[in-house]
């Protein structure tokens, strides 16, 4: 059986950074998924980028040109460990479309939170 030292004990608990690229016109059902279950905070980027997609050709004025970077909504939020599962699950289950280009969900352990109004800091400065 593995001991810890005392100071792991005393440890704040762990918070999670998860960042999600969704399709843009997924925005409001994944925020109205995410408060359902008490999450409120979020910061929300447009931002550009593919994958498999690989993005597409069109047409413009008769010439056809390659559009590689397709416009994404990129979502972070940094939540309490506790609630990982949960944020994880409503953002899957709110954003699938079953369609190539659905996104990704990405999650980072956090360190160390300060809310800078009142100087808190871990879980109780979210």
């Amino acid at each position: 059986m593995r001991s810890w030292p005392d100071e792991h004990i005393n440890k704040p608990l762990k918070m999670k950074k998860i960042e999600a690229i969704i399709k843009p016109f997924k925005l409001e059902e994944v925020k109205d998924a995410l408060s359902e279950i008490g999450i409120e905070g979020m910061t929300v980027s447009e931002v550009k980028g593919f994958g498999r997609q690989k993005g597409h050709t069109e047409i413009y004025r008769g010439s056809e040109y390659t559009v590689d970077f397709l416009p994404k909504i990129k979502i972070e939020l940094v939540i309490a460990d506790a609630q990982k599962d949960a944020a994880v699950a409503a953002i899957i289950k709110s954003a699938k479309t079953g369609k190539i280009g659905d996104g990704k969900v990405f999650i980072s352990t956090i360190e160390e939170s300060v809310r800078i109004r009142t100087e808190e800091k871990g879980d109780s400065a979210l």
